[in-house]
């Protein structure tokens, strides 16, 4: 049994029903709000492991709550929403949720991905050291802390940006296919677009590259996939 909590954000009064009685049957504990704003002031006062996320929220929209998580923390985001087009669950990747799930939905299904994303963030593999420094210490890969810092400023990555960079930097020079990142960084359960590397390759280079249309860290090996070219670890 786990004791962890998970903040549910939904205005439809029945979803939150459901998803909280499968989250207590599963041993969570749930708490629940019903507009971006409750859900902002909720996060802040009980820290949850992971957020399932509603998108089309009264007053402050769901993609404007995952904003404003995601500005000061890699807690998980599932996305929970109606907007089922393959842009929309893009869209919603690039603002840094860890999954997308869309409405109708199997609450049994969900339970599942909540369980992979949680299993995911828990075991992240820590390297011999606790951190990897390129470009003569202007780029730092810190898995103590879990983060990335450029010329000594923390880069707000998402988890799954960081993952994905971690995974590049932890192999100077090896040249990854999206498959391969997906299964070393996203875990070989996750179930979406391989495209989703490109969105968020594109997100990583605009927060460390200096110039992003011209990258030095994460480079394109073309019709295979991605590299790290941050220089020698110093």
């Amino acid at each position: 049994m786990t004791n962890k909590t998970i903040l549910v954000v939904d205005d439809e009064p029945k979803i939150t029903e459901v998803v909280k009685s499968y989250l207590e049957k599963d041993g969570y504990r749930a708490v629940c709000a019903s507009d971006g704003r409750e859900a902002l002031a909720l996060f802040e006062r009980v820290r949850p492991a992971l957020v399932v996320l509603d998108l089309m929220l009264p007053g402050l929209p769901g993609e404007q709550v995952c904003r404003e998580i995601r500005a000061k923390s890699r807690t998980p985001v599932i996305m929970l929403t109606a907007k089922a087009a393959e842009e929309d669950a893009l869209a919603g990747l690039g603002l840094g949720a860890d999954d997308y799930v869309t409405k109708p939905f199997s609450p049994r299904l969900l339970m599942a991905r909540i369980q992979t994303v949680l299993r995911r963030a828990a075991n992240e593999v820590v390297p011999l050291s606790d951190e990897l420094v390129f470009d003569g210490g202007r780029l730092v890969v810190d898995s103590a802390r879990h983060e990335v810092r450029k010329d000594g400023n923390r880069v707000p990555l998402t988890p799954n940006e960081y993952r994905i960079l971690f995974a590049m930097a932890s192999f100077p020079t090896r040249v990854f296919s999206r498959d391969e990142l997906i299964a070393h960084a996203l875990g070989e359960s996750f179930d979406g677009y391989d495209r989703v590397i490109d969105t968020h390759v594109k997100n990583i280079r605009q927060k460390i590259e200096d110039d992003p249309k011209k990258p030095r860290y994460v480079l394109t090996a073309h019709g295979i996939g991605y590299s790290f070219g941050g220089g020698e670890k110093s």
